[in-house]
């Protein structure tokens, strides 16, 4: 049997379409991705509740991955320790062939069925983490060599994938399906199912986030001032959270203590 995400393109010689067709019909295709979400939204919400669970006792999460699915979890990854100022490590991400390769396509990597777990041990993966295996296909050898060895060694798994009755979502403790359908280039999985991926990477990284209290009402409260624009969002924060009207005294405050968060501990304990 042909996975879905290998069977043809309902659109045909593309080649003979202009611009505005082909943008309209990729535009089309997307308006799929949403939806297919929301149907996989209870698989995903007891993953991110699993995740929540295990940061909170102390554990890790490890993004693994390779192609598409991969880099853009390395993408999610990188954000997160400016974002919502957490420490480098609590989240990872862990690309077939290395993150260090990140811009090349090194998609020979993802049939090294156990280089996947290999790389695990190398950063002392415990039962205390949770690992979520990323493959569109659901059969991508480095995920499901990985995914096997962590329920040998009972460390949490989930995946998010786009094929159902998956070997890899068979593996998984809290298997995630999102079934975007037939690409639009034929197997071309970096489009409907990488679009499906980074939404869901942005459920589970800034769901979790906001549950572990990196987040006030809706503001960047932990935030990393690594430039100008942030610095300047931030003591704006700080004045409309603070009791600081003039702008000068909010960022002296603001860049003595390092983050929103601290100065407005500072100035409650004033």
């Amino acid at each position: 049997m042909t996975p879905i995400t290998e069977q043809p393109s309902i659109h045909r010689n593309l080649e003979k379409k202009g611009i505005e067709e082909l943008t309209s019909l990729i535009n089309q295709e997307n308006m799929a991705v949403p939806k297919a979400i929301e149907k996989a939204m209870p698989q995903l919400n007891k993953l991110i509740h699993a995740t929540v669970e295990i940061l909170k006792q102390g554990g890790r999460m490890f993004y693994l991955g390779a192609g598409s699915g991969g880099r853009l979890s390395v993408l999610d990854v990188i954000e997160l320790p400016t974002t919502f100022g957490i420490d480098k490590g609590i989240i990872k991400s862990i690309l077939a062939g290395g993150v260090e390769h990140l811009i090349e396509a090194r998609e020979e990597m993802e049939d090294n069925y156990n280089e996947g777990w290999e790389r695990l041990s190398a950063d002392n993966i415990s039962t205390k983490d949770m690992v979520i295996g990323i493959s569109a296909s659901g059969t991508t050898p480095f995920v499901l060599g990985a995914l096997r060895a962590c329920r040998q060694h009972t460390v949490t798994t989930g995946c998010i994938v786009s094929n159902p009755d998956s070997p890899i979502a068979k593996e998984a403790d809290y298997p995630v399906e999102v079934i975007t359908g037939p690409e639009f280039i034929t197997g071309s999985t970096r489009m409907k199912c990488g679009t499906a991926q980074k939404m869901i990477f942005d459920m589970i990284s800034t769901t979790t986030m906001i549950q572990l209290g990196r987040v006030e009402d809706n503001q960047m409260v932990n935030v990393k001032l690594i430039n100008n624009k942030i610095t300047d969002r931030a003591v704006k924060m700080l004045m409309g959270k603070g009791a600081i009207l003039d702008y000068q005294e909010a960022k002296t405050l603001l860049l003595k203590y390092g983050s929103v968060k601290k100065a407005l501990d500072h100035l409650k304990k004033a």
